[in-house]
């Protein structure tokens, strides 16, 4: 009898365990715009979706890509044939894929029309939802699929087949599995495709149900489908091809229904570091930007200290940890951030320590004398107690006002202040303020907080027979990009009476509270 599906030369050592003489490629099958729109409250665009295929295929260059489900809606049918009229003009045409169902003609005539030309059969895996879903025998499911199998073939589409809730299959019903395993191994089909549909099975289960189906069937191509409900996605498909498993189902930041699907990037890392006996086609260098533009496109945050793809997971935020990569790379494994097209960022706040200013400083290009790098540390740990973002962005501001502040000699101290805003009301300040050993409070109101602080300080230096120097410019500043938490710098220029002209700086994440500090420092130049 005829097998259609070519064996995938593997062998077999003494104990089970599949070996070969030369790396074994595994298939990479990306679902992001299948399987991982159907995160809830993300959709794509028809334009969103062809980008994204567009750049897995020739920037990440996974294998294959599933984009859909046939019969969904008008917008999915237009979004799958502009990306099947790219791949037919740039021959990508068979690595694209669409879900579609045991319904006769119907999914196999939608796929023609939107140019579609390999189709993943949606089968039942497992008894339990065979009978009570369906209501039908395993006879009359094997035929039905037999019948779309035969028209897809004769309309020239390739087919892979999903056994849909095949781990609680391989669990409570190992028999039917089989049985039906033994039906496919006859079809006129590519690969068969094994979803954890409920993301329920644990590592030695995957690795067990694998090894035997890849032992049973050496001829039939399987792909392992993980779902991360018990965040075991990864751990899973590392098992999977340990097993013998030929092709692996993942989706960009591990998109997907619930807890999403095994992540590309994290999948990706752990085989090229782990299993050394295999290899995929993925570019590391390009999952990072393609998780980016994905987060950007569907909305789908990811979080910080998500593996590989994080923003905090290339960040040292200990100083010790900075100090040990300086000798020896000590806190150095072997993700590093240049593998990913990213590169090691040392984060500034409360556990700074010096490495790690000093590292920060160095990617700026700045060098500065122990003494002072003391100081900037102890002002970046300040800022972090009050729980302020400090970005290396922020560093040359942090730098220049420490700097300047060493040169100023505390004559004036501000020992307090209260500023008010309220609702048809007059901005107002209190402030208390200590000039050598005198001991001066006043109020006033202004045009703004600032103003009022300016008015309740004219009146202590009238009181005091003192003058003070006009104000000419105020300049307000923010590290590129900078959030709403950035620090501020205020940069004001005064001139006195007798010419002279100066400016001084004040850092604080408030901007009236930075310009107060640029005045303090004025009062004491004075």
């Amino acid at each position: 009898m005829q097998v259609a599906i070519e064996p995938k030369g593997r062998q077999t050592t003494a104990n089970g365990n599949k070996r070969s003489n030369v790396q074994r490629h595994i298939e990479i099958m990306d679902t992001t715009l299948r399987d991982g729109e159907q995160t809830s409250g993300v959709s794509f665009s028809a334009s969103e979706k062809l980008t994204i295929a567009q750049i897995l295929l020739t920037e990440v260059k996974v294998d294959r890509i599933e984009i859909a489900s046939a019969r969904v809606s008008e917008g999915e049918f237009q979004a799958v044939k502009n990306i099947t009229e790219w791949a037919a003009a740039h021959g990508y045409l068979d690595r694209i894929e669409v879900l579609t169902f045991v319904d006769g003609y119907t999914s196999i005539n939608w796929m023609l029309q939107a140019g579609a030309r390999v189709m993943n059969l949606l089968t039942k895996g497992s008894l339990n939802h065979l009978t009570h879903q369906l209501k039908k025998t395993p006879e009359q499911h094997f035929a039905e699929v037999a019948d779309v199998i035969a028209l897809a073939t004769e309309k020239g589409i390739d087919c892979n087949v999903y056994l849909e809730d095949w781990s609680n299959g391989m669990r409570n019903s190992h028999e039917y599995v089989l049985q039906y395993l033994d039906f496919l191994q006859h079809q006129p089909i590519k690969r068969v495709l094994l979803p954890d549909t409920l993301g329920v099975l644990i590592p030695s289960e995957v690795f067990t149900f694998v090894q035997e189906l890849v032992l049973r069937y050496p001829q039939i191509h399987f792909d392992f489908h993980a779902h991360n409900d018990y965040d075991l996605g990864t751990a899973n498909v590392l098992e999977a091809v340990k097993a013998g498993i030929d092709g692996i189902h993942l989706t960009v930041n591990g998109m997907g229904e619930r807890a999403g699907n095994a992540p590309l990037a994290s999948a990706v890392a752990v085989l090229n570091d782990y299993m050394k006996d295999v290899k995929t086609s993925v570019v590391e260098t390009s999952l990072y930007s393609v998780s980016k533009l994905v987060e950007t496109f569907s909305g789908f945050r990811t979080p910080d200290n998500k593996p590989v793809i994080g923003e905090n997971v290339f960040t040292q935020t200990a100083g010790i940890h900075a100090d040990g990569d300086k000798k020896n790379n000590l806190y150095f494994n072997d993700l590093l951030p240049e593998r990913f097209g990213r590169e090691r960022k040392y984060a500034l706040g409360k556990t700074s320590g010096k490495a790690n200013i000093e590292n920060n400083l160095h990617q700026l290009g700045i060098q500065i004398s122990d003494e002072d790098l003391k100081r900037v540390t102890q002002r970046i740990i300040e800022l972090g107690d009050r729980k302020e973002v400090v970005t290396q962005a922020d560093l040359p501001y942090i730098l220049s006002d420490v700097l300047d502040s060493n040169t100023i000699k505390e004559k004036v101290q501000l020992e307090n202040y209260v500023l008010t805003h309220s609702k048809n009301l007059r901005p107002s300040v209190t402030l208390k303020l200590r000039i050598d050993d005198e001991s001066f409070e006043e109020h006033a109101q202004g045009d703004g907080q600032y103003d009022a602080f300016m008015n309740a300080l004219k009146i202590v230096y009238k009181n005091k027979g003192l003058e003070l120097p006009q104000l000419t410019d105020y300049t307000v500043r923010i590290p590129p990009g900078g959030k709403s938490d950035a620090l501020c710098e205020t940069i004001i220029s005064w001139l006195c009476s007798n010419g002279k002209h100066f400016k001084t700086r004040g850092l604080d994440s408030d901007q009236t509270v930075a310009a107060i500090k640029a005045t303090q420092k004025m009062l004491n130049l004075i």
